[in-house]
This record gives structure tokens, C-alpha cells and sequence, in this order.
């Protein structure tokens, strides 16, 4: 009974942070695509004409609208959509998530690249009728939209069964029948870590549309360092460890990569152990006098000894039986 209660917490605790993680992304996603539509125009205010050319027909300008409506108007539509996916989240399961995601991604995109194409045609022009014709950005725009709704379903889709999982065992090994394989999955994720790398990646774009516009070299200045922010942030916001008959993984980030590997017959043993940050000196990816530690969570972690070079600790959860399978696949090659 106690197993199953432990199994029962540690169930709702990935349930817990999942969605924590995923309201999380959501409401960045929402805040910072509003900030961008809305932003964008405003820096640019004193540069552009009253009113704004807003269609263009092949190479010429034929519609505009008034400032504040070529503000107002793509803020409303983006605030339909997140209406929409949300209500697509609520009601639509696993599959109504993936495809919010899909959504949003594809028309964020396509509403902040649409946006910085207009500021930048009407840039320091005199009168819309006047706007810069626009060519290649529109295809650029369309590209990116296609790109952003692809990279949100890889990141938002739905994962279907999880993988044959071996059964617990008190002991450090377990008993496995012959010829029956089995697999061990676990994953951690820090949703502060996240939270950094959605708001670096957000104001990267923010800067990036800003040096598409027209606004200025500085803007490419400021979106390559806080690119580089978001990215080592996105790499150490979540770990997934995988136990196999080929021997462990360690994948990083969302997309599982980097990754390191280690083989059977490379490891000695493994084990369970509780760990805190200040035991291996802080938070992610840390070396100190108990080996390398990737540390996104205080408490239970996987702890392996190589055969060559210092251990190796993850943080994740079920960690015994993580640690019992491993040892129950290197103890024919350690004999």
C-alpha cells in the first residue's frame, strides 16, 4: 500500500507541474505576443504617418487605416485566438492542447511578423500612399508562422502511451523475467528556469521585429544576447532520464537535446540519493566533490558510478527503480 501511495504522489506531482507548466507557457505566450503588437507601433509613433497603409496591391499601397486602429486591430484578433485556445484547452483534451499551441504559435507569428512589415513600410514616410512596397517580407512572414506552428506541436504534442515501466523492487536490482525487456522513464522539470527563457526569448523577438522594422541596430544588439539567454535557459528548464537495454540517457530541454549516454557496460552501479542545491552548489548543470549533479529540483536523484571519471546525478523522480534497473542490466557485464 505504501507503494502504491508513493507511486499515487509521484503521478500527481508530474500531473501538478505539467500543468503548471503548461499554463505557464500559455499565459507568457499570450502577455508577450499582446506586448509586441501593441509595442511595436508605439516605439515607432513620431516616425510614422496618419493614417497607416495597411494593404498593399502587388507593389502599391491601396488601404490604410488610423493609428489606432492599425494597433487595436491586430491586439483584438490576437485576443480572439487566445480566447479560442483556451477554450480548446479546456475542452479538448490532450489533442485540444497540441492544436492551441499550433494556433497560437502560428498566429503569433504571423501576427508580430505582419506588424513589423507594416511599421517598417511606413517608416519615416510622409504619407501611407507612400509606404514602401513590400516583397520578400512577406514571405519571410508566412515561413516563420509555418516554423512557430510546427515547433509548437513538437513541444505540445500529445506523448500517447508511456513505455512498458519495470516493476518495483525492495532490493537494488530487479527480478525480471528472462527474455522480457523493460524500460524506465523520468522526467524533472524547474518552471523558473522556464520562466526565464520565455521572457529572454520574448524580448529577443521583441528585438528582432524592432531591427526588422527599422528601428534601429541597437535592437540586433540586445535580441543576440538575450537569444543566447533563452536558449541555455530552455536546455536547463527540464531533464528526462530513459533506462533501456542499450543503458541511460540524459536528454535536456523540450527538445531533448544536448544529450549524454552512457552504455551498460560503462556503468558500475547506480543508485538512489537525496540531494539539495546546496549540497552541489546551486541550481542546473553543476560540478562539485560528489561528481556532476543536474540539479533542477531538491530531493530524491539518480546517481550512477562510471567505470571511468567522477559520478553522475539527475534529479528526477522514481530514482530506486530507475537505479534497480540499472543494475539488473549491467550485472551480467560487471559478473
Amino acid at each position: 500500500m505504501k507503494k502504491v501511495s508513493q507511486e499515487e504522489g509521484r503521478n500527481a506531482r508530474k500531473d501538478a507541474a505539467a500543468r503548471a507548466i503548461g499554463l505557464l507557457a500559455f499565459g507568457a505566450l499570450a502577455l508577450g505576443v499582446l506586448a509586441l503588437l501593441l509595442g511595436l507601433p508605439w516605439v515607432a509613433r513620431d516616425r510614422l504617418p496618419e493614417p497607416l497603409a495597411t494593404h498593399w496591391n502587388g507593389t502599391r499601397a491601396d488601404g490604410s487605416m488610423s493609428f489606432a486602429a492599425a494597433v487595436g486591430f491586430p491586439a483584438a484578433l490576437w485576443a480572439a485566438s487566445v480566447t479560442a485556445a483556451a477554450v480548446a484547452r479546456w475542452r479538448g483534451g490532450e489533442q485540444g492542447k497540441a492544436w492551441s499551441a499550433v494556433g497560437l504559435g502560428f498566429g503569433g507569428a504571423l501576427l508580430t511578423g505582419a506588424q513589423a512589415s507594416i511599421v517598417s513600410a511606413n517608416l519615416d514616410r510622409p504619407t501611407w500612399q507612400e509606404a514602401r512596397p513590400l516583397g520578400a517580407e512577406v514571405l519571410l512572414v508566412l515561413v516563420a508562422a509555418v516554423a512557430a506552428g510546427a515547433l509548437a506541436w513538437w513541444l505540445a504534442r500529445p506523448q500517447g502511451p508511456g513505455p512498458l515501466t519495470a516493476t518495483a523492487a525492495d532490493g537494488p536490482r530487479l527480478d525480471l523475467p528472462e527474455g522480457q525487456r523493460a524500460v524506465w522513464l523520468s522526467r524533472a522539470v524547474n518552471p523558473w528556469l522556464g520562466l526565464l527563457a520565455a521572457v529572454a526569448g520574448l524580448g529577443a523577438a521583441g528585438a528582432a521585429l524592432a531591427g526588422f522594422a527599422g528601428l534601429g541596430g541597437a535592437a540586433w544588439a540586445t535580441a543576440a544576447p538575450l537569444a543566447v539567454v533563452a536558449l541555455a535557459g530552455l536546455g536547463c528548464s527540464s531533464v528526462q532520464a530513459r533506462v533501456t537495454e542499450r543503458g541511460l540517457d540524459v536528454a535536456f530541454g523540450p527538445l531533448g537535446r544536448p544529450s549524454r549516454h552512457w552504455d551498460p557496460e560503462e556503468i558500475v552501479s547506480a543508485r538512489a540519493e537525496t540531494r539539495t542545491p546546496a549540497q552541489v552548489g546551486g541550481w542546473g548543470y553543476r560540478l562539485s566533490g560528489l561528481g556532476t549533479t543536474v540539479m533542477l529540483r531538491r530531493g530524491e536523484c539518480l546517481v550512477i558510478r562510471p567505470r571511468q571519471g567522477a559520478e553522475f546525478a539527475v534529479s528526477v523522480d522514481d530514482a530506486e527503480r530507475g537505479a534497480a534497473l540499472l543494475n539488473t542490466l549491467t550485472a551480467p557485464r560487471s559478473a
